[in-house]
């Protein structure tokens, strides 16, 4: 974990969200307290909403079936680089 004042952080912030990037959790400060965190977050592919989906124990209705429905086309089961591209 790194300290960082709000300054260093606002001129430094390509290199901040590199070193999130690569699994630094860094605390943001302004006057000697702790404002803000910035940590990585996992990557995602859409399994938590797919488990949802599946373990629902109802019946939907056909409105909020179809809005299901069409959130399943987004989603993935491969997880990805979103920065590859």
């Amino acid at each position: 974990m790194k300290l960082m004042t709000a300054t260093e952080v606002s001129r430094n912030f390509a290199a901040v969200l590199d070193a999130v990037e690569h699994g630094e959790n860094i605390i943001i400060t302004r006057g000697k307290r702790r404002i803000a965190a910035l940590s990585p977050t996992p990557p995602s592919n859409g399994k938590a909403f797919k488990d949802f989906v599946a373990s629902w124990e109802g019946s939907p209705d056909d409105d909020w079936a179809a809005d299901i429905r069409s959130a399943l086309e987004y989603v993935d089961d491969e997880i990805r680089d979103p920065w590859a591209d």
